[in-house]
């Protein structure tokens, strides 16, 4: 008896120790939730939901449903091969009269002209003259209004347009539409076709800067590798100065420095260089001039952080069996660096295609990139479909290369 005491006692006492320890490891999980909460909400309210409303913008469309819901409900079970019934006309006329009584005209007839350019002069002539309850046919009293609304073109479009989601933002971001008449996403017609030329512009921009920056910032970095640690920790900050001075500050002090009258032009023609002065700004040149000199510490550090791990015994042996310096430099010391040329080209690039600042203040009007129309829409037409959609397609690009980024850079964490 005294033997099965004892076990249960142990039982017991096993049993309570594991009580314990589950409630420990409780507490330890509650407290670490504790202290990433904050940060958990920080990323949530400053990041997470404005990407999240943006990715939202693009293809929202509550315009047309809002001020037409009648018309909207009259409309989901139209087939689109006749006109509509008289239903749909009474249904239309209602909302109209709604909509200009609750303000809502001026969205609605600007989506519209979305669809087709001139449906806004339609929803104006309308308005003027919009049937009262005595016309015995309200299709016909507005056919007689406008001709439009005996066209069937119009009535898809209208609801193409009532849909509360839409893929108009987007194809328009891609310089394509949606064809009412052909029932087809079709081609944007040349005079609005702008957007696939100026992703084309950021991305070679973003891509001449990023090999400017690899051209300077590979010699810098190699240099401050291979000083003695108190000299490259006094040159890296200088590097690192202009972390500390404004972007606008360094960007107005290029645009004094590549004036006519500058500095540059004046040295260039002190040297007997050039005769008369050369643009070099609000223009393409000053754009990657300027930003080559801001995105430039992100080239150096990720380089600088792999060049400083590479043993310098290495190229050494390769010298001493025979090999001449640089082509031990080419064969032995830059195959090592691939993991911070890749990560600096790949951060500088995924920096510089969403820049706005630079090319809105140093750049002309064939300079500009996404980012000013992204914050042209936002700021002057206040067309929120067309910023969203268009940030949208960059951050997509972006998180592409950030992929990348990170595919490339897991090597050199596991190193």
């Amino acid at each position: 008896m005294s033997q099965t005491a004892t076990l249960l006692q142990g039982d017991e006492d096993t049993f309570d120790l594991r009580a314990k320890l589950r409630k420990s490891q409780r507490a330890y999980k509650l407290k670490s939730l504790a202290l990433i909460a904050p940060l958990f909400l920080f990323v949530l309210v400053c990041f997470a939901f404005p990407i999240g409303t943006m990715l939202s913008r693009s293809v929202d469309n509550p315009e047309v449903n809002t001020a037409m819901p009648a018309t909207t409900a009259a409309l989901s079970t139209w087939q689109g091969n006749a006109l509509p019934d008289e239903r749909t006309y009474v249904a239309l006329i209602k909302d109209l009269a709604d909509a200009k009584e609750n303000g809502q005209i001026l969205a609605l007839s600007k989506r519209l002209s979305y669809e087709i350019p001139d449906y806004r002069t339609v929803i104006t002539k309308t308005l003027r003259k919009l049937p009262d309850d005595s016309a015995a046919s309200k299709r016909d009293a507005l056919i007689e209004v406008d001709r439009a609304w005996g066209d069937v073109t119009y009535w898809k479009a209208l609801k193409q347009a009532s849909s509360k989601l839409t893929p108009y933002y987007l194809l328009a971001s891609l310089d394509h539409r949606f064809d009412p008449a052909a029932g087809s996403i079709v081609k944007a017609d040349p005079n609005q076709s702008i957007y696939v030329d100026i992703f084309a512009r950021t991305f070679y921009i973003g891509a001449i800067v990023t090999v400017l920056c690899l051209l300077l910032g590979f010699p810098v970095a190699y240099w401050l590798a291979i000083l003695p640690e108190g000299k490259s920790n006094l040159l890296m900050i200088c590097v690192l100065l202009p972390f500390w001075t404004s972007l606008i500050v360094r960007t107005a002090a290029w645009i004094v420095l590549l004036q006519s009258d500058g500095l540059i032009n004046r040295t260039l023609m002190f040297l007997g260089v050039v005769d008369a002065p050369i643009q070099l700004v609000f223009n393409r040149t000053g754009v990657i001039i300027a930003m080559t000199h801001v995105l430039l510490p992100f080239m150096i550090l990720p380089l600088y952080s792999v060049m400083k791990s590479i043993p310098s015994n290495y190229v050494r042996a390769a010298i001493s069996l025979g090999a001449h310096p640089f082509v031990a430099f080419w064969r032995v010391y830059v195959p090592q660096t691939v993991a911070g040329l890749a990560a600096g080209g790949l951060l500088t690039f995924i920096l510089a295609i969403g820049y706005y600042v630079t090319p809105a203040l140093v750049g002309g009007a064939a300079d500009q990139m996404v980012s000013y129309f992204v914050a042209f829409y936002t700021n002057k037409t206040v067309n929120w479909g067309m910023a969203s959609a268009l940030g949208s397609l960059l951050l997509i690009a972006t998180l592409l290369l950030y992929v990348v980024y990170g595919k490339l850079t897991q090597p050199t964490q596991a190193r």
